[in-house]
């Protein structure tokens, strides 16, 4: 079964879907360590692990590498964040034959006008496209796909730009007659209750999918108890802020001790890393296959 097959699976069985945000191989590996259904291909998360803004700065190449990178050292599906597709329709074509040659489940694009502001972003630039060119967009990225398990989810960022729940609404109608597989609903409210009304007025078989970045009162428990609606949550820029806190506070203290001496409660032992990296495995073909 490969990985599209797999999400697809996921979308039929019992729970909520957990997937967790990742930038690299390695934090992709955490991901499935911890036990996790799946990885989002985080676009704020591999940005900044470029050191630059989530603003369609960098190309569909680099974004698809990183992809391809974490595909290839885990064994769960990857959810890709696509942004707004990289373009017009034929853009999305092109980048949905690119993704499932990588082996990636399932894409995800937003219908917000091409450069984008991060959708969390304070004062954020959140213009939204047409409905029509959006539809368009969705309808030739159903048309590229060649595995009937791959999946097109639309991303409605309509509560993002401030907009009513009709708009909201009727463009994730408008976005499954397209074809799209599942509907992501997004907001940036730190009160949940917005997305509660967006689920309870929801009335298509098309699974939704949450991220609670900003309402984390919104828990599993709540989820499962919306009718479910909901099908899977996206915890989706964690593991990246983690890392920066971790980070900071090692550097700090290597600064403030002038050395490396009292750090061991507060970094994991370089064997945990060489498992990681599947060292051990490694060494077990040397001994086999090295003459």
């Amino acid at each position: 079964m490969n990985k599209s097959a797999k999400l697809r699976e996921l979308f039929t069985e019992e729970g909520v879907i957990r997937i967790v945000g990742a930038h690299n191989g390695l934090s992709a590996k955490l991901v499935e360590k911890a036990g996790f259904d799946g990885v989002w291909a985080s676009g704020l998360e591999i940005s900044a692990s470029y050191g630059i803004p989530d603003a369609s700065l960098i190309s569909m190449y680099q974004y698809l590498e990183v992809a391809r990178s974490m595909n290839e050292v885990i064994n769960i599906p990857i959810v890709a964040d696509c942004d707004t597709g990289f373009g017009n329709a034929i853009n999305v074509t092109y980048m949905v034959k690119r993704y499932e040659e990588a082996g990636i489940a399932a894409v995800v694009i937003e219908d917000k006008k091409f450069p984008k502001d991060n959708s969390l972003l304070d004062r954020g630039r959140q213009e939204l496209l047409r409905v029509e060119e959006f539809v368009g967009k969705v309808e030739a990225a159903k048309a590229a796909q060649k595995d009937p398990n791959f999946m097109v989810i639309a991303r409605i960022e309509a509560l993002i730009a401030g907009l009513e729940q009709e708009e909201a609404q009727m463009r994730a109608h408008r976005y499954v007659e397209a074809g799209a597989d599942a509907i992501l609903i997004h907001s940036k409210s730190k009160d949940p209750q917005e997305i509660i009304e967006f689920v309870n007025n929801w009335d298509k078989d098309i699974p939704l999918i949450v991220v609670p970045t900003t309402y984390p009162m919104l828990g599993e428990k709540e989820i499962k108890e919306l009718f479910g609606k909901i099908k899977m949550v996206i915890y989706a820029n964690h593991g990246l802020r983690a890392s920066i806190k971790a980070m900071e506070i090692v550097f700090s203290k290597i600064k403030e001790d002038q050395g490396i001496y009292d750090l061991d409660e507060l970094i994991v032992p370089l064997n945990h890393v060489f498992d990681l990296q599947d060292v051990p495995q490694m060494k077990e073909k040397e001994r086999r296959f090295l003459r």
